[in-house]
């Protein structure tokens, strides 16, 4: 099992890049992680979010194999601590088969064929947070949870 993050767009701010380095490296000691980056579309109207939720939804979905677990980082989802978080990992790697995918939206969010693709919807918070900062936020979570399944120091209880 792998976890792979997809995210729309580029990290261009230089904070952003460091802090999601410092995560992804830390990581690797767990798990096989693989961080796909989707352009920014193209040729499109910036304006028209539905066309732009589409062109991303098909540039996601390509990325995406049958047997993939698709989670959406998505404000109507569930909120989880850091606990279930581990859980829910740990559930997934004894009794799924392919990959935990966790996908991280553009400025509008998802196309109606990735909501239809999503296993599971997960909010990181009730407040929103810049799409470049979710990368950060997810990736330190992602680690936190790792450490907790292995019982290790860096959550306190």
């Amino acid at each position: 099992m792998a976890i792979r993050v997809i995210s729309v767009g580029k990290t261009n701010i230089s904070f952003v890049k460091e802090g999601l380095e410092v995560y992804l490296n830390r990581l690797k000691h767990y798990t096989k992680m693989q961080w796909v980056e989707i352009p920014d579309v193209k040729k499109v109207d910036r304006n028209d979010a539905e066309q732009l939720k589409k062109k991303e939804g098909e540039a996601i979905l390509e990325q995406i194999d049958p047997t993939d677990t698709v989670i959406l980082l998505d404000e109507k989802g569930k909120a989880l601590s850091s606990e279930q978080l581990a859980t829910l990992i740990e559930e997934f790697q004894l009794y799924q088969q392919g990959n935990l995918v966790w996908i991280i939206g553009g400025a509008y969010g998802f196309s109606d064929e990735i909501y239809s693709r999503a296993n599971r919807k997960i909010s990181l918070s009730a407040m929103t947070f810049n799409h470049q900062m979710v990368r950060v936020i997810l990736a330190e979570q992602l680690y936190r949870a790792y450490t907790i399944i292995k019982g290790e120091p860096y959550h306190h209880t």
